[in-house]
């Protein structure tokens, strides 16, 4: 008799895993009258800690520059631990890929508004994130890369 296993999907913590703050040129660029520009990139990140335990981390790098002068630069990583079990193989990619950075997202968002804005600075704030188009088009782009990379075989 084989006994069915229930989906297990746990949140056991949220917490903010590194942050910081750089102002390599105030104070003399806090007197420029232009406005900046801002670069945001963000990154997602799943790791096995145990058995049927992952960390996922989103990780947010916010850059805003006058000319060729960084105003100021934060970089800022919220994670969390979460436990999954018993579900199948193509579902464990999406669940750490869409479901747990929706998750972990908004504390990454209020954090990087609050530790600009500590800074100094009016608060920047992320827009929301699609994670299910960003999970989709990492996939699109890593079967593209694996096709490219097969080799190909002529046949005559």
């Amino acid at each position: 008799m084989t006994e069915q296993l229930d989906p297990v999907f746990q949140i056991q913590r949220v917490y903010l895993k590194e942050a910081s703050l750089e102002q390599p040129n105030s104070p003399a660029i806090l007197l420029e009258q232009e406005s900046p520009s801002v670069d945001i990139q963000l990154g997602v990140n799943a790791t096995p800690v145990a058995d049927g335990i992952f960390e996922v981390s989103v990780t947010a790098t916010v850059q805003t520059k006058i000319k060729d002068k960084t105003v100021f630069l934060v970089e800022a990583t919220q994670a969390g631990i979460f436990e999954i079990r018993n579900l199948p193989q193509e579902q464990m990619s999406q669940i750490m890929g869409i479901a747990c950075p929706q998750i972990v997202y908004p504390y990454l968002r209020g954090n990087v508004a609050d530790l600009i804005q500590r800074g100094g600075f009016p608060p920047v704030h992320l827009s929301e994130i699609n994670f299910q188009a960003m999970f989709e088009q990492q996939q699109q782009q890593q079967q593209a890369a694996a096709e490219a990379a097969e080799p190909s075989v002529v046949i005559q």
